[in-house]
């Protein structure tokens, strides 16, 4: 891969990971109060279920600026699939299985991201060595 290639990768998942966050905060309550339903009957209980639910657009956002400005890039990676992966399981659970692809599809972007780490030339990270 070439470092144009890895930044279009990275913008193009850090977009998404942002935009995620950037159209829940403004609605949380709402946006917990439709997830907790959502897993309403599932094994997952509430207790669990509404901290996420708030936590989820903070990471999101958190995860997606940090790529965009590459910035601590590595571990936005590693945040960002394992975000993904719990995204994952609550979606098995409640077996929606229709938004699944989409979230595979973030794992792939993840991965191939830390596979070529050493192609992320346009980042804060290399200001910061």
């Amino acid at each position: 891969m070439n470092n144009i290639s890895y930044l279009m990768l990275r913008l193009a998942i850090g977009l998404s990971m942002f935009g995620h966050g950037l159209v829940r905060l403004p609605k949380l309550s709402g946006f917990s109060k439709w997830m907790v339903k959502s897993f309403e009957g599932s094994m997952l209980p509430e207790i669990i279920v509404v901290p996420f639910s708030y936590a989820l657009p903070v990471l999101e956002l958190c995860v997606g600026l940090l790529l965009l400005i590459g910035l601590f890039t590595r571990q936005a990676i590693l945040l960002g699939a394992l975000i993904m992966l719990m995204l994952i399981f609550g979606t098995t659970l409640i077996e929606n299985w229709a938004i699944l692809p989409s979230q595979l599809f973030h794992v792939v972007f993840f991965a191939v991201l830390m596979n070529y780490i050493e192609d992320n030339s346009w980042a804060l990270d290399l200001k910061l060595k």
